[in-house]
């Protein structure tokens, strides 16, 4: 069972409702300033209280957290959800993806370089999309 406390630390409040995979990667985060409370940084030892609503970026990833609860021990995904509100609003959370979806092209292992054919079509592939993204925008 999930154990609840009074008084905890952020970077262990964040590893533990999953948002970082290790205590180790949420103590970084606050050092380098990724986790604000109210636009200040957090060091990784603040005391985290119900209420209080974070601002936590991993990567190109910008999420907002409202704390709901206090949960110590990492514990299932179903559990750690009933400790946080995920507040990022829509626009944020599927903007940034849409830039990815560019094609990979990528060649069986061990097939060799490309023949002068197969450049020709790497290359026309690769014009039909660009010409196809400048439409777009």
């Amino acid at each position: 069972m999930a154990e609840v406390k009074e008084k905890l630390r952020i970077d262990k409040y964040l590893w533990a409702i999953r948002i970082f995979k290790t205590r180790s990667l949420a103590t970084e985060a606050c050092k380098a300033g990724k986790v604000k409370l109210n636009g200040q940084n957090v060091k990784p030892s603040a005391i985290v209280k119900v209420g209080d609503e974070y601002s936590v970026q991993k990567g190109i990833e910008r999420k907002l957290i409202y704390v709901t609860g206090l949960l110590e021990r990492r514990s299932d995904a179903k559990t750690a959800v009933q400790f946080y509100e995920d507040r990022t609003p829509v626009e944020e959370t599927y903007g940034f993806k849409s830039v990815f979806h560019a094609p990979i092209l990528k060649r069986d292992r061990g097939t060799g370089r490309p023949t002068k054919k197969d450049r020709r079509e790497i290359d026309d592939l690769k014009s039909d999309w660009w010409d196809a993204e400048k439409e777009e925008d």
